[in-house]
């Protein structure tokens, strides 16, 4: 039987591409320029796969894809879109979509995938609900993107996840997306800070105690395994667990079973743990701090969200969406930042990260005066140079405060392009000049600029450098050495 692929986008341009691609293939295909023409085709032929676009005029992608997998559940359906955000994304895998594929895409990658599904077209799996509405995860940025990816790809999975980041990332709101976007979302959602809690009753806290299993345990009491029974535990801070906690807690991810303080019958656990941590737990292990078999049991799909200095093109779209909240909580109308402010708030280090940013957007929304925010009506720390913006990131509330007195010493950091028409600059300069090697000397000035910042921001931590970079630490040694920057 001839397996043929449908293509569905009213870019006739992505459509020929698509073509040409097939072709060579030897892959039958037919093409539609909406999906409300392969509805109708639908009701006399039936296609081996489905590459559909979202946003078409008339049916969408994703409503499409709803209509075919009610009638169809084992036709694969790859969804591409030009507009990657979560809420896609998520929608496209909670759907029943086989992938979810941003544009621009490789087109051999898109043709592997293409015969991955046709190779898989009789396996697709049946259609879950809806999912519900979840916390706000917002961001353009490649990053965030990989995340979102992520969390739609394991929307139909238990697997354990593991998320890695500074404070203030969003760590619990991507656990919270996970379950909310998982067959678990009808079950508790359970977060435990393992950091929060004294050693001393952490170990009652996650399992549980029998009466009189200490002094002071009157009667017996549930832990957050049970609380989370069929749904999902959050752990966050789990590099911070005591050494015999972890032991216990890899215990129930070996077996799936765990039992009270002071009880003596198994109980079984049915649930997904998650967990995070600000540390690099690699580090942690080498020291003896954390163990390994735990690390390994815990890493088996790790999502690692960037700090909000790695993202600054998506500040705004955040500021907009908090200022909005804050000002919904308030019952008063949302306020503005004009376009110095805007500048002023993204050349911020953000040492609290998106926290911090929703903690200014508050501040805001209470302190600063009119509808629109100039830069002289952002908290002092906004209005410093770069290099002199304090680490603190506490905004509170002081009466003698007078934002607006104080002189502005700052200017706004180089917008986006900036510093790549001076790096032009700088070449075409040098061209005019006569000089040679240009490539070589910068490369290495760019490199020195990496390294020196990398170990800046690590306390001279190679090993957390590197990673962070991209490098491993061998290639940070050796780039050290050939740049003359040991003694510096």
């Amino acid at each position: 039987m001839t397996q043929t692929v449908w293509i569905i986008d009213d870019d006739k341009a992505i459509r020929w591409v698509l073509e040409k691609s097939l072709s060579r293939s030897n892959i039958a295909y037919q093409s539609f320029a909406s999906a409300d023409d392969a509805l109708n085709a639908l009701y006399d032929t039936l296609p081996s796969v489905i590459i559909s676009d979202v946003r078409m005029p008339g049916t969408d992608g994703l409503k499409f894809l709803g209509k075919v997998k009610a009638e169809h559940p084992a036709l694969p359906v790859i969804i591409m879109t030009a507009h990657s955000d979560l809420d896609s994304a998520v929608s496209a895998f909670q759907g029943g979509a086989f992938e979810y594929l941003p544009k621009p895409f490789d087109v051999d990658q898109a043709v592997a995938l293409i015969e991955r599904a046709l190779a898989e077209s009789r396996s697709g799996d049946a259609v879950g609900e809806s999912p519900e509405a979840m916390p706000a995860l917002l961001g353009q940025a490649p990053a965030m993107q990989d995340v979102f990816r992520a969390i739609g790809r394991l929307s139909q999975s238990s697997v354990t996840v593991l998320i890695t980041g500074e404070s203030g990332t969003g760590k619990e709101r991507v656990a919270e997306a996970l379950h909310r976007h998982s067959v678990r979302a009808s079950k508790p959602f359970i977060a435990l800070n393992t950091a929060a809690i004294p050693k001393d009753l952490l170990e009652s806290e996650l399992f549980g105690h029998e009466k009189g299993a200490f002094t002071g345990a009157v009667g017996s009491r549930r832990g957050r395994f049970e609380e989370a029974e069929g749904g999902t535990l959050f752990l966050d801070e789990i590099g911070d667990m005591p050494t015999e906690l972890q032991t216990r807690l890899l215990r129930v991810l070996s077996d799936g079973h765990f039992y009270r303080v002071g009880g003596h019958t198994p109980i079984k656990a049915n649930v997904r743990v998650i967990a995070a941590t600000h540390q690099h737990l690699e580090e942690r292990v080498k020291q003896g701090q954390f163990r390994e078999d735990l690390f390994h049991r815990l890493n088996v799909i790790r999502l690692r969200l960037p700090p909000l200095r790695e993202r600054s093109e998506d500040i705004p779209l955040l500021v907009r969406h908090f200022l909005s909240r804050s000002a919904a909580n308030l019952g008063v109308e949302p306020k503005r930042l004009s376009d110095s402010a805007m500048a002023f708030v993204r050349q911020y280090a953000f040492p609290g990260n998106v926290r911090q940013l929703e903690n200014l957007c508050q501040w805001i929304t209470v302190m600063a005066p009119g509808q629109t925010v100039e830069s002289a009506d952002l908290p002092p720390e906004f209005r410093l140079p770069p290099d002199a913006a304090p680490a603190s990131h506490s905004h509170e509330a002081d009466a003698s405060a007078q934002p607006a007195s104080v002189p502005l010493h700052a200017t706004p950091a180089l917008a986006d392009g900036d510093w790549l028409q001076l790096l032009a600059r700088e070449v075409s300069q040098r061209l005019a000049a006569g000089e040679t090697g240009i490539i070589d000397d910068l490369t290495a000035r760019f490199e020195s600029t990496c390294i020196k910042s990398g170990l800046a921001h690590t306390g001279g931590r190679k090993v957390e450098a590197a990673q962070l970079l991209g490098w491993g630490r061998n290639t940070l040694t050796r780039k050290i050495q050939e740049l003359g920057l040991e003694h510096e």
